[in-house]
């Protein structure tokens, strides 16, 4: 059977450590979308690993698979892999041959791009990865293939035809002066070197092929998403989104196996218990604000709620795992939990950091929005919309601080009551059952509750 594990937010829900909580279970674990652009932690006896792009069964000795839907940097994958042997394990990763390749040429256009958007509204707060250039070549029909740097003649044709245009999107539209991320025979060199790498070590697969055959022997799979529903590129509140698909749908397409194998297993929701994102776009239930990521901050400052805001973020250490960039904090919100588990067709949620909220007299949950005088429930299509909506509190009695790791070993009828209340009201709103609570950051501080591969 398959067990998806997607964002149901904004992004950092703490898919990672979920995937790693149930990942014994599976016997590969394989990325279906994005690139190095995500930040998963997983943290295994007190010991942290900040994962980019190896999937995060490998803490566990799991298969490794990154899926055709996927962007690749082969530095960034090969650094990985080299400082997660130097810390005592021994990653397995197959990288799709059908995966697109991130250039260098792809992070400098990435960053000039943004760097032009930053005196407009449409600033999006990307990593600056060239995840988005990257795709935008896959789309263009442009794009460079893991399977092509396998072979040295294609490899040095591709790059024939894609290096000039982009040097002179560089120099002529953007007017900037290029350096080796633009040289052909540069490039060629020390991706031929990663081709190599690749093949010496039997890297490279046809993602669905060898999963379906992983299957076929009987074998659990787990798809693990980056991002989440809301930076969905088609289902999220564009132009603030990613550019690839991190809802359940996107394990399909990103992987090579049917839509019924992934709707035919296990969908499971992370939920991070309050809000948070990085970069621009609206964010209704926010609290406080951040500089340069906000809209209006420089109107409006911080706001109110900044005490409230800082307190959150610094009991949950809500700073990009990637960029190291603050995250702008927020209640729970309701209309956005609604959509994403339409879109996703959850089977089961995991409801993460429950224990930052701890000590709080109150806490609030957007349950709806009031837009243009009508109540709704749901996110609207467009972000012009959806930052017009003014949220519609619903609020809880706030929950004691208690020895969550005790809470942990004992289940989840010692969550505190109010706590749990809080948690029925989620789950009695999404119509879905919670499988896991997440009550501080390591393996053994999540309360299972169903383990969705049993």
């Amino acid at each position: 059977m398959t067990v998806t594990i997607v964002g149901s937010q904004l992004g950092d829900e703490g898919k990672g450590g979920i995937v790693d909580v149930w990942g014994d279970a599976a016997d590969v674990v394989a990325r279906y979308q994005g690139g190095d652009n995500a930040g998963h932690t997983v943290v295994e006896d007190g010991t942290e690993y900040k994962l980019s792009l190896v999937p995060s069964g490998a803490v566990r000795g799991k298969v490794g698979v990154l899926g055709n839907g996927c962007v690749i940097n082969p530095e960034t994958l090969f650094e990985e892999i080299d400082a997660l042997r130097e810390r005592g394990l021994d990653p397995d990763v197959r990288v799709a041959r059908r995966a697109h390749v991130i250039l260098p040429y792809h992070r400098v256009l990435d960053g000039i791009e943004e760097e032009v958007k930053s005196d407009s509204d449409v600033k999006v707060g990307t990593t600056g990865r060239g995840i988005g250039p990257t795709y935008e070549d896959k789309m263009g029909r442009r794009g460079i293939r893991v399977g092509d740097l396998l072979d040295p003649d294609v490899l040095r044709e591709k790059l024939e035809y894609v290096v000039p245009q982009k040097r002179a999107l560089a120099e002529d539209v953007f007017g900037v002066e290029v350096g080796e991320e633009f040289d052909i025979a540069a490039l060629y060199d020390q991706y031929k070197r990663y081709g190599e790498r690749l093949e010496e070590n039997d890297m490279t697969v046809a993602a669905g092929e060898f999963l379906a055959d992983r299957m076929d022997d009987g074998e659990e799979v787990m798809f693990e998403g980056a991002q989440g529903t809301i930076i969905d590129i088609d289902h999220g509140n564009y132009p603030y989104v990613t550019s690839s698909n991190p809802t359940a749908g996107g394990a399909a397409t990103g992987t090579g196996l049917s839509p019924g194998v992934v709707g035919g297993g296990e969908i499971v929701g992370i939920v991070k218990a309050y809000l948070t994102r990085v970069g621009s776009g609206p964010l209704p239930t926010e609290l406080g604000g951040v500089e340069g990521d906000t809209p209006g901050y420089d109107e409006q400052g911080a706001g109110e709620n900044e005490e409230l805001a800082t307190y959150i973020r610094e009991e949950g250490g809500e700073y990009g795992t990637v960029t190291g960039r603050p995250r702008r904090v927020g209640w729970l919100d309701m209309p956005m939990l609604r959509h994403s588990t339409r879109a996703n067709g959850f089977t089961g949620l995991a409801v993460n950091h429950i224990d930052v909220l701890s000590g709080l007299d109150e806490v609030k949950v957007g349950h709806s929005y009031d837009l243009r005088g009508e109540e709704r429930f749901t996110i609207p299509a467009t972000t012009e919309m959806w930052s017009e909506c003014e949220p519609n509190f619903k609020s809880f009695e706030g929950w004691e601080s208690v020895d969550w790791g005790e809470v942990a070993e004992t289940g989840y009828d010692a969550i505190p009551a109010n706590a749990r209340t809080y948690l029925e009201y989620v789950s009695d709103e999404l119509d879905t059952d919670i499988y896991a609570v997440g009550v501080g950051p390591g393996r053994e501080e999540t309360v299972v509750v169903e383990d969705p591969f049993a």
